[in-house]
């Protein structure tokens, strides 16, 4: 999300971490230390994808190429903070402006007619090809304006048809507990498969 986004991407409630109000007195935590799951999961053709529902409205998954750090930026906050991505906020500019540049990285972003309103930064995508010709779906995710729009199976099932026309031997990904109820669920149903279960502890902040 990572991932994932993508999607379906509704992810926790930052109160289930810790009381609903602190004590008299005390100073609410801006951050606890949780433990996470982090699960693998993976799907080796595309005979095995199961397209969800059609979304109830009208989107298209677009490249952005060249992906300028700026846009990647602004699409990474967008579509994640709500999320609790950070892992690529220590990245400087000349990082990610590398890692962007890299034929083994495509970035997307989806565009959805929302009535009168057209707007193109509705949703995000990282795919990265690795060494052993796999495709990993880096990011995705939906905005909170989409949100029940049948978006994320649509999103998911995109992202996996854009990887293995890419050329994949495999398309896999990682999601977490801190991830929404339903990504989880929307991957199995999308027919991934479960490779891995890990678990670590993480400091979450509470205020982003």
């Amino acid at each position: 999300l990572r991932i994932h986004p993508m999607n379906e991407f509704d992810r926790k409630n930052p109160e289930k971490f810790g009381p609903a109000s602190p004590s008299a007195g005390q100073a609410e935590p801006a951050s606890i230390h949780s433990e996470v799951t982090r699960t693998y999961l993976e799907i080796s053709s595309l005979t095995q994808l199961v397209p969800g529902q059609p979304p109830s409205v009208s989107a298209t998954l677009q490249r952005i190429d060249p992906c300028t750090v700026d846009t990647w930026r602004a699409l990474y906050r967008q579509i994640g903070a709500p999320w609790h991505w950070h892992d690529r906020d220590a990245w400087d500019q000349r990082s990610m402006a590398a890692h962007l540049e890299r034929p083994e990285v495509r970035v997307y972003r989806v565009k959805a007619d929302l009535g009168q309103v057209w707007t193109d930064d509705v949703g995000f995508l990282e795919l990265e090809r690795h060494s052993d010709g796999s495709i990993e779906i880096a990011y995705v995710g939906l905005d909170q304006r989409v949100l029940g729009q049948r978006l994320g199976g649509w999103l998911v099932a995109e992202a996996v048809q854009t990887a293995f026309a890419w050329g994949a031997v495999r398309v896999w990904l990682h999601t977490c507990s801190l991830d929404a109820p339903a990504a989880l669920p929307n991957y199995l149903a999308r027919g991934f498969s479960v490779t891995r279960v890990e678990t670590y502890h993480r400091t979450v902040s509470l205020n982003s």
